[in-house]
Formats: structure tokens, sequence, C-alpha cells
């Protein structure tokens, strides 16, 4: 027996119906349609998340199109325990205050010694991990006290990343742990000569802690190890000789650390040579640990915008003057919560069930509850399900359903998606009083056999 899914959540002041357009691919010649008016920064239109960091607003229906983006702090970040890191991204609202980082894929660990260590995984089927900040930097200093890997085609990576593709590098490919790789990019453009260099004479990159810095000023970008500059890039030389266009990142950007395997089938030959070759998954330290593994001790952020924001500035916003060569960047005091309702309320989906759309309930946290539909009932027993967030589908994870109790325990099946995904041992459900006709009282899933 199969159904239809709509997604709703309720609260006291908002509807938020979150939208993911599969199949609908967003790029320079094909903006997003008002149905689903957001382009990810993986080239696909929807809402809801799809809104937040990474969403790209030229690509977008219009400008607006995705959520300001929270402003700059100075800050410290160090990490004695995980508690200022969400690690599930498709939960995140928009709210910088809550949160300073996001886990947008893989998973992390906290080493707990030296006041804390927090670390980023790499297995053979995670494929890799990325935090990104939940704060963007218009400019500003940026400094990382990292080690890095030491194993061939992995990287580690230290970069700030714009929603337009911006792109400030630190990188650390393969087994090689005395140098380290310097890059920029503007608006993912690969230039025909890189602007790629490699910075060496640093000692053991796996074993010591070094400081990399990142100094992005509207005039020059520099690069430095342990406060002694190894790069500098003038802004008045980044002119594209070519076109005439300056290719100097100059948009807000969020900051991204990450371990990824470059050395992988599916990579490109010369990323695969550039990483040091394929991954050897039989590593004695992969074998030992059951994972490859950089460590963060903290990141240091001192913001520069051209212009100081005033006291009620919030967030970045695209101008209306701007252009595909020269994005213009305003200060906004809109906010940048997806929704801007609370965190708790009513979360309800419709099925589809032999011709009628029946309205089911569960309370709890928005954020933290998934919702759950059943595509074969099948009582007592393991059945398919679909585990539906506010912009993400993970089909087929089992649940088992106990109608004797009139319960679905999820709880066992859940650990992979990370500690902030807290699921009850039981989601009890009730009929939504709205939307198209559905049964009198109280509606259970178990009646639908």
């Amino acid at each position: 027996m199969f159904s239809t899914l709509v997604v709703v959540a309720l609260s006291s002041s908002s509807l938020l119906f979150t939208v993911n357009s599969q199949g609908i691919v967003c790029n320079a010649t094909s903006l997003c349609p008002e149905s689903a008016p957001c382009c990810s920064e993986y080239g696909f239109c929807g809402t809801g998340n799809f809104c937040l960091g990474g969403c790209n607003p030229l690509y977008s229906n219009s400008l607006d199109s995705c959520l300001p983006n929270p402003l700059c702090q100075d800050a410290t970040h160090s990490f004695a325990d995980n508690s200022r890191i969400l690690t599930n991204a498709s939960y995140f609202d928009g709210n910088a205050s809550e949160y300073d980082w996001v886990v947008d894929k893989g998973s992390i660990i906290n080493t707990n010694s030296s006041g804390g260590e927090l670390g980023l995984i790499l297995t053979e089927t995670n494929g890799g991990t990325r935090l990104s900040s939940t704060r963007f930097v218009h400019y500003g200093t940026i400094t990382a006290k990292l080690k890095t890997g030491r194993w061939a085609g992995v990287v580690t990576a230290f970069i700030t990343m714009s929603n337009i593709k911006d792109e400030i590098d630190w990188e650390f490919p393969g087994t090689n742990t005395t140098t380290g790789q310097t890059n920029y990019y503007w608006q993912g453009v690969i230039p025909n000569a890189t602007h790629g260099q490699t910075e060496t004479g640093i000692s053991d990159t796996f074993s010591n802690y070094h400081e990399y810095t990142i100094d992005w000023q509207p005039d020059a970008l520099a690069f430095s190890v342990d406060g002694n500059v190894v790069r500098t890039i003038k802004e008045s030389d980044a002119v594209n000789p070519t076109t005439g266009v300056n290719e100097y990142p100059n948009t807000p950007s969020r900051i991204q650390l990450s371990l990824w395997p470059a050395g992988i089938n599916t990579s490109a030959p010369g990323t695969i040579e550039w990483a040091g070759g394929m991954i050897n998954w039989q590593d004695p330290d992969y074998v030992s640990a059951g994972h490859f593994y950089t460590l963060i001790q903290s990141v240091t952020v001192k913001c520069a915008d051209p212009q100081s924001p005033g006291a009620n500035i919030t967030s970045y916003v695209y101008g209306s003057n701007q252009t595909m060569d020269t994005p213009s960047v305003a200060f906004s005091n809109e906010t940048t919560v997806n929704g801007a309702g609370p965190l708790f309320g009513i979360v309800g989906f419709g099925l589809g069930l032999g011709g009628k759309t029946h309205w089911i309930s569960v309370l709890g946290s928005v954020r933290q509850l998934p919702l759950f539909l059943n595509r074969h009932v099948h009582n007592g027993a393991l059945i398919d399900s679909t585990l539906v967030s506010s912009s993400f589908l993970y089909q087929n994870i089992p649940v088992l359903k106990d109608c004797a109790h009139r319960h679905i325990d999820a709880s066992r099946h859940i650990s992979s998606f990370g500690p902030t995904l807290k699921v009850p041992d039981t989601l009890s459900f009730r009929e939504l009083p709205f939307g198209p006709p559905a049964p009198t009282g109280v509606f259970n899933l178990c009646d639908a056999e």
C-alpha cells in the first residue's frame, strides 16, 4: 500500500511548507521557479533549508529568495565540547545565536583532552565530514589551529566559501606533512592558470598544531602560518587579462573545515594524483581507529566589514544594483531564521490511503523530531518507510510498527543521523483539524491495514 506525502509544520505564529522540487536544476541560464525559489549550493531548487547557507541568489528566483546571511561576529571558537555544534545541518533554522557550527555531512568526535579537540571523521562509507560556520564573514582574519591528516588520497581543508562560490583555501592533500596549499576562486570559475601555490617548510602538520590564517581584506589577501605571512595577493592583481574582470573574492562567506576523500574511484584522475593517489582503506591507522581524522583546537574570527554595521544590523543581503561580475552586498536588519516561528509546535503529514488523504500530527520539537511515512503496512513487522526532515528525504528506513500498542518505534534505527536527532520510543498520532476531508475521530496508522 503506497502513500502520498504532504509535509506541514504548525506553530502559533506561522505555517511553513517545505518543498523539494526534485529534478529542477538551477544555474546561470535556468533560475528557480516561484514554487521552489531557492537554488541550493548543490544546484537544485526548493524551499526551507534550500534558502539558508549556500543558497545562491544569482540562480534563485530573485535576489531576495535566499534568506539573509547572519552577520559576522568577532569570536574565538574552542571545542571543550560540542554544545555549539548542530550535528545535522538539515535541522538548522538559520538562528546563528543558537549554534556556531553545523555538520553538513559526515560525523565528528571530541577528544576532551587539552581543553578539547574537535575531530572530523572520514570512513569508507561516510564520504568525509564538513563543518560550516553559521555566521558569514565579509572580509576579516580567520585563524584555524589544527592538525592535518597524513594519508594518500585524504585531504584536510580550511576554507571560506560564499553562496556564489567565492572561495579561499588552505588545503593539505595526501602524505606530505611539511607543506600546505593556498588558493582562491571567484564565483566558482576555474582559471586557465591556477591561483594555487604550495607553501613549504611547515613542521609535521599531522603531529603538531599550527595556526593557519586567512587574512582577507578588501585590498589584499594574505596567508600565514603561525603568524608568519607566506603569501599575499593584491586585489588589483586579480584582474583576468582576457576578460578584464576582477576575479577577487568579495562576497560574504561561511568558514568551512573538512576532511574529504579525493583518492577514490569517482574522482577525476588529476584530483587523485593531486591528493597523492588512491586511499588505502587497509592503512594501519585506519584499521586501528576505524577512521581517518583531522583535529581542530580552535577557530578565531576577527571581522573587517568595509563599513561598520549599525546596532540593529543582523545580516547581509545581495543588493538590487548587483551585476554578475560585481555583486552588491548590503547590511540588513531582516531575520535570518527560516519560518521565524517557535522551536516547538505541531508537525503533521498527509497520508493518501485508498484515494483518501488522512492528516496526522505529532506534538514535539520541530527541529529534532523527524516524520515517518509508512509505505507498506504489516502489523507488528519491519516495514519500509520514508524519513522526512525539513528538506531532506531518506528512503527505506526500517521502522517497527506495534499496532497492539498503537505506536511506531524508530529509535533503534536512527543513530546514524547524529545525536541531535532525538527520537522518542513512541510517536503517537492524531488527526489534524485542517486539510482535505479526513475520517472523524482519532486516526491511527494501524487503521490503514
